[in-house]
């Protein structure tokens, strides 16, 4: 907070001294909730976009070893790739724990980090639904036709770039956090 002292002459009203002092806000102890849930946020949400492609792609890189065995190497590419989402959400929950668990953290600092495990977890949630319904389509048509297979790379690099997106601004948010922005409360 703001503190200010008068130091002036009272008789005649003239301001000869004013002197301020400012404070630190105290840390409020729901800081480090906020910022732990964002980091939970990112590495769920990761998981579950990693997991829902892999399972929706697996499902037809199966049917394609049925069909096509010669061709399962080729068509796994979509199970790796829903899996580097779960890394993302590793990578951004571990930068959060990292510089939440520090005195003097903030409550703007919780709510950064929380909004930046949210941008970073969506987004690879998002990732890994189109991954999982892109490799699951293209699977099925890579097992009658080696044309696709291009189309398929790309397809899925797209797919992959909206979880490096959120990866992107979540780190970026994280370098906006203050450290020692409050002062912890005595006991």
């Amino acid at each position: 907070g703001i503190n200010a002292e008068y130091m002036g002459n009272t008789q005649t009203g003239k301001l000869n001294l004013f002197h301020i002092t400012m404070s630190k806000p105290t840390c409020e102890a729901s800081a480090h909730f906020f910022g732990n849930f964002g980091a939970s946020l990112a590495l769920a949400l990761a998981n579950f976009g990693a997991a829902y492609g892999t399972a929706k792609a697996g499902i037809a890189v199966a049917h394609l070893g049925i069909s096509q065995p010669h061709k399962v190497m080729r068509g796994i590419v979509p199970v790796v790739m829903a899996g580097i989402l779960g890394i993302y959400g590793l990578i951004v929950a571990v930068i959060i724990v990292g510089s939440a668990n520090k005195e003097g953290y903030s409550q703007f600092s919780g709510f950064l980090h929380m909004g930046a495990g949210l941008a970073a977890g969506g987004s690879s949630l998002a990732a890994g639904y189109a991954i999982g319904i892109v490799g699951d389509a293209c699977c099925f048509a890579y097992a009658k036709t080696d044309k696709i297979f291009v189309a398929m790379i790309l397809m899925l690099i797209f797919s992959e770039a909206l979880g490096l997106y959120g990866l992107i601004i979540a780190l970026l948010m994280n370098g906006k956090v203050v450290q020692n922005a409050c002062e912890v409360p005595s006991k």
